[in-house]
């Protein structure tokens, strides 16, 4: 079995437990099903993209759920009259579920059905509150808001 010891980084950190605790379950889930295949991009850097392979599912047949943290896409296998002997199957028509865990502050933007391929676009919004900001030395209670070079870049647009 292929199993990943964390023990050393577990006693030097704090409070990445739940990250150990996910990547040790996804080895141990990682030998299952492949189906439906698919692709992770980062198309910028607080956007994604997931593109799964869904030939012959129809828009009612897929139903996507954004949950905290989980994103979970499934396809529902339909059962369709059939009109003749079939000699061969080779499309795969079965029902699926595929999970996938989120970071935090990443949503579902978009999700788009075309040409056998679901699409879903995801965003990462940092709240406000959350981001760097400078604090002024000498009692000035002016506070900014720490800005990337790729914002700056964007803002002078």
């Amino acid at each position: 079995m292929n199993r990943l010891d964390f023990t050393p980084y577990r006693r030097s950190t704090v409070g990445f437990d739940h990250l150990f605790d996910l990547l040790e379950r996804q080895a141990r889930n990682s030998g299952g099903d492949n189906y439906p295949p698919f692709n992770i991009e980062r198309r910028d850097t607080d956007q994604y993209r997931i593109t799964l392979a869904v030939a012959g599912f129809r828009l009612d047949d897929l139903e996507i759920t954004a949950q905290q943290n989980l994103l979970i896409v499934q396809g529902s296998k339909r059962d369709e009259p059939k009109e003749g002997d079939m000699l061969h199957v080779g499309i795969a028509n079965r029902g699926f579920e595929r999970r996938f865990e989120l970071a935090d502050h990443v949503r579902v933007e978009n999700a788009d059905l075309a040409d056998g391929l679901l699409i879903i676009d995801l965003v990462r919004e940092i709240p406000e509150a959350m981001k760097p900001k400078k604090i002024a030395i000498g009692g000035h209670t002016k506070l900014e808001v720490v800005k990337d070079d790729e914002e700056d870049q964007a803002d002078a647009a």
